[in-house]
């Protein structure tokens, strides 16, 4: 097939427009077409002035690709912020030895100095196992990267979070696990991105870890290291503006030891480094220094960021376009940084008064702003300025959580290694038990202060771990401590757990017979008044909830008589439970067509996620031939987020998972390892159990 004009321009991946009116016409009709995305900037050897860089979309790829390749051929799908491509200069030994260890199934470390090109190499090595059809799923990583996100963006929307079920669900034959930026982790985390790429070793893909040396895990067992080094001569000069002579442009390649990103930010208008200078000690006296007073400043404000920003967020964004100029920044999408060469250099010429003061300034100007990651920025540059006190952390880190559990635990640590704030402590063990993180958990509980919150935190530590007997203990001994409406709260919450603690199907004879004793033994009296008809409508669901699951008719009315008196006759909770009186009315096994057309039109007219939720799944447990309308109907809320902080919303997570793992049997295996882990950091240990049995007799 021939190749169209939208084919060559885009071809490289990366080029330029240069004022001819074909190649404009036709780069707006790409990016119109979604092929292209362009922006202005500066281009290494292209002379002092600004060009309009086109960059090609994975849909432009992917498009070039059905017209280059023979008939036959078949292109290997990329996942996740994978990197546009460039042109790499004198790496054709490097890439293809990593390219053939990799195709061979090793798994390999690839390390080197800042800016020495690892990135690049790895993206061309992503290039040709795509073209020999592999799959490649590429993973950055900065200080708020988890396992869990990491496998968001191996798998992209609705990935699940614990390690063996993100393995389970990306690894395969012909596939390329990436992960990029290693060393940017935070120790916060490095545990459990170790922990995913030790489950992932043992499969059938490729691993590649990139990392500046050293990495954060060593080298990991069954890895191999492939060490980066700089440019040889006569590839190091080709970096070089093309109207450099001969002469300098050894010099220069001999003095910076071929560093391409040294390379790069060299100018004409400069001298000749000093031969054997230090690459760093060449970007704080050169570099540095060309930048004008914006310039500088805007560099400022990314080097104490985080993470990537958007020019749009930057308070100081005049010099921005300088430093795009100037290669300094690399871009992923809208979001942009430092090269991290730089950002590192820049840092280390400040003093501390310097940093505290620019961490100081910038916390204020973030204080402006609303939302969540306002204040993950805005908590971020407090800690570097002397750390934010418990009444902030208090305030805003359940709004980071929510958003980013994953930041808001960096950001905790960070507190807490300024400060040893009870409270702080609290929140953070709070977050790793919620999290499903045991031993980071137990390591901040063992710092708390002797009562009732410890106690009551290493029970849930207990069930975390699948020690349902040990919780009970230790609930017991912080009981004694409570004061009588704690006892009576702690009461109905234990209940409304171990009712829930369960897979879908009918309720155990004892369980039932256990849950109705505890109910009965509950004194509300004990209660403040405002609280007693919250209480009381708590224990009447659960009544309702076990007699509909022993078909006990006459305790399931009396249940539902207490609960209309309480919310009163039109409460839509009272359609629900009427619903799910009609479903627990079976024949054969399965509701009738009247209670399936009753659930369908409630669900459909449900606003609430969770109460669509429950409803889809009581629905779901109601019959064995689960029709289209409802396993879409399931679809449509599988990637909904629940939040991690409430209890309730953990274990509704949990049987999410479960449910998908029934729906989607070739998936079966991943989704039900995600819900067991979901289980767990719900505290639902049976249930646990109970499905890790279910798994064993499948396989």
């Amino acid at each position: 097939m021939g190749r169209s004009p939208g084919a060559v321009a885009a071809r490289s991946g990366r080029v330029t427009r240069r004022g001819q009116i074909g190649v404009t016409r036709t780069t707006v009709i790409l990016e119109d077409e979604g092929y292209v995305r362009t922006r202005t900037a500066h281009v290494i050897g292209g002379g002092s002035r600004r060009r309009t860089v086109v960059h090609i979309t994975e849909s432009g790829r992917e498009t070039v690709a059905e017209l280059e390749e023979p008939s036959g051929a078949r292109r290997g799908k990329a996942f996740g912020p994978i990197p546009d491509q460039i042109s790499l200069h004198g790496r054709e030994e490097d890439s293809t030895s990593l390219s053939h260890s990799l195709l061979a199934g090793s798994n390999v470390l690839l390390s080197g100095l800042p800016g020495v090109g690892k990135s690049s190499l790895a993206r061309a090595v992503a290039e040709q196992v795509l073209s020999m059809g592999w799959t490649v799923r590429w993973a950055p990583c900065d200080s708020d990267t988890d396992a869990a996100v990491i496998g968001g963006m191996w798998l992209g929307d609705g990935a699940p979070s614990s390690p063996s079920a993100i393995v389970g669900a990306c690894e395969g034959p012909r596939t390329l696990l990436v992960l990029d930026e290693a060393q940017e982790l935070h120790s916060r985390h490095t545990g459990g991105v170790a922990q995913l790429l030790d489950e992932a070793s043992g499969g059938n893909s490729s691993l590649l870890v990139i990392s500046r040396s050293p990495s954060p895990f060593g080298l990991p067992d069954g890895f191999t290291e492939f060490k980066l080094e700089g440019l040889a001569l006569e590839h190091a000069r080709s970096l070089l503006p093309s109207d450099t002579d001969s002469a300098t442009a050894d010099s220069v390649a001999q003095a910076l030891g071929g560093h391409p990103l040294a390379l790069r930010l060299w100018s004409p208008e400069e001298d000749v480094p000093e031969r054997g200078e230090a690459v760093q000690e060449y970007v704080q006296s050169t570099v540095m220094h060309r930048l004008s007073d914006e310039g500088t400043r805007t560099l400022d404000e990314f080097c104490i960021a985080p993470s990537s920003l958007r020019v749009s967020e930057l308070f100081e964004a005049e010099g921005s376009d300088e430093l795009d100029d100037s290669a300094i920044l690399r871009w992923s999408g809208l979001m942009a940084e430092p090269h991290h060469l730089i950002r590192n250099v820049r840092r280390g010429s400040w003093s501390d008064n310097q940093s505290t003061e620019l961490h100081s300034q910038a916390a204020g100007r973030w204080a402006s702003r609303q939302g969540a990651r306002a204040r993950r920025m805005e908590g971020h540059h407090l800690v570097h300025s002397g750390g934010p006190d418990a009444e902030w952390v208090s305030e805003n880190i359940h709004a980071i959580a929510e958003q980013d559990s994953a930041s808001a635990a960096v950001l905790l640590e960070q507190a807490l290694d300024l400060s040893g704030d009870e409270s702080i402590r609290e929140a953070a063990a709070d977050l790793a038990l919620e999290r499903g993180e045991p031993e980071i958990a137990e390591s901040h509980i063992e710092g708390l202060s002797e009562g009732v919150g410890r106690k009551l935190r290493s029970a849930r530590l207990a069930r975390l771990r699948g020690d349902p007997r040990s919780a009970e203990e230790m609930e017991a001994g912080a009981l004694a401590e409570m004061t009588p409406a704690e006892r009576t709260k702690s009461a109905i919450a234990s209940l409304v757990r171990r009712y829930d603690d369960r897979l879908p199907g009918p309720i155990d004879s004892g369980l039932a017979r256990e849950l109705s004793r505890g109910v009965g033994t509950v004194d509300l009296s004990s209660l403040p008044e405002f609280e007693r008809s919250a209480g009381s409508l708590a224990l009447d669901l659960i009544r309702h909830g076990i007699a509909l699951g022993t078909e006990d008719v006459a305790a399931a009315a009396e249940a539902h008589d207490a609960i209309e008196s309480a919310m009163g006759p039109n409460h839509l909770q009272m359609a629900i439970l009427d619903l799910r009186a009609r479903l627990s009315s079976r024949v054969g096994g399965n509701a009738s067509a009247e209670a399936l057309a009753s659930a369908h039109d409630l669900i459909e007219s449900s606003d609430d996620l969770t109460e669509k939720t429950r409803l889809i799944h009581a629905t779901l447990e109601a019959t064995d031939s689960h029709p289209d309308w409802l396993v879409e109907a399931h679809a449509s809320i599988a990637y909904a987020p629940l939040r991690e902080d409430l209890a309730m919303h953990r274990r509704l997570c949990a049987q999410r998972w479960y449910w998908r793992g029934v729906l989607e049997p070739e998936r079966r295996l991943s989704h039900w390892n995600e819900a067991i882990s979901r289980f767990r950091m719900a505290e639902c240990s049976a249930a646990a159990a109970d499905l890790i049995g279910r798994m064993a007799r499948a396989i």
